[in-house]
């Protein structure tokens, strides 16, 4: 078999094995690529199956003079999944980037908005068409429930539980979680709900997506990153935001105010508590702001 065959079954595997996203899916793939784009380059022939751990050496050199160091260390991760993958199936002994090192990286710190910031912005959404009732509909969903942009665009009108105060949310894997959503976000919802969906050409198959686009299809993720990033510069914002900001914001805010850990890890939808540890560093750094501002012996 050849790399694409390969590929294909690794594809299969995270999908069905491990229940995997497509967007996590196509990472993973696009890692391998990079593999095989460098050995096409260098006139190497090697399969999966008889690649050397010194080849891979030359590989993790390559890319190092061109990607920083969390980069590599995501490509390394991922090549590893991969031949794990491969001793799994019996189609391989060892896996070659078992000695490998994946570079040392700092924990970085998510971005975050401040309440104001946030305000601006949405404030700053022209209310006079019909897409700035959704945008502010969607704004306020994921500032309020702190979702992934993923789970925004997938998001179904079935999943919404007003009565209860509670959207069913899709996450990674498939796995699905409840959210409290509150009455302020709840309105907007519905105001886009009755007053502008309710008037778009709904395209088949998507009568039950709650944000569409102009054409009643769903939303893109892209799209999502296009109008924050324009409402950013429209408010002449300083910083590089994106759809995942709010979500950060709203696990920030939240620790700021009080919430445990446990709580928000399980509004996030975050597998382990350790991903949602970050945030603790985030509010001692909070902590840190208040003490220089406020205390005489600053």
């Amino acid at each position: 078999m050849n790399w694409t065959t390969f590929i294909k079954s690794y594809q299969s595997y995270l999908r069905i094995e491990r229940g995997m996203s497509k967007n996590t899916i196509d990472n993973y793939s696009f890692d391998i690529e990079r593999l095989c784009l460098f050995l096409e380059e260098n006139s190497i022939s090697v399969s999966p199956i008889t690649i050397s751990e010194e080849t891979i050496q030359q590989f993790i050199y390559h890319i190092a003079k061109q990607l920083n160091a969390r980069s590599q260390a995501r490509i390394i991760s991922g090549l590893k999944s991969f031949f794990s993958y491969l001793i799994f199936e019996d189609y391989r002994a060892d896996n070659p980037l078992e000695l490998i090192e994946t570079p040392r990286i700092g924990r970085k710190l998510p971005d975050t908005l401040s309440i104001v910031d946030i305000d601006r912005l949405i404030a700053a959404i022209d209310l006079s068409s019909n897409e700035g009732e959704r945008n502010r509909a969607m704004l306020e969903t994921l500032y309020g429930c702190g979702l992934r942009v993923s789970e925004l665009v997938n998001l179904k009108i079935s999943d919404l539980f007003f009565e209860e105060g509670f959207v069913k949310i899709t996450g990674k894997g498939n796995k699905q979680r409840f959210v409290p959503i509150g009455t302020y976000t709840q309105k907007y919802i519905e105001i886009y709900k009755d007053k502008v969906r309710l008037h778009l050409n709904i395209q088949k198959g998507h009568e039950d997506t709650l944000f569409l686009n102009r054409r009643g299809r769903q939303l893109t993720r892209a799209m999502i990153f296009t109008i924050i990033k324009d409402l950013a510069v429209k408010i002449d914002l300083n910083k590089t935001i994106s759809p995942h900001t709010f979500r950060h914001s709203f696990a920030t805010h939240l620790l700021e105010n009080g919430a445990d850990l446990r709580s928000i890890q399980l509004m996030l939808g975050h597998e382990s508590i350790t991903t949602t540890e970050i945030y603790v560093h985030l509010d001692r750094k909070h902590l840190a702001e208040i003490m220089n501002t406020f205390h005489p012996r600053k």
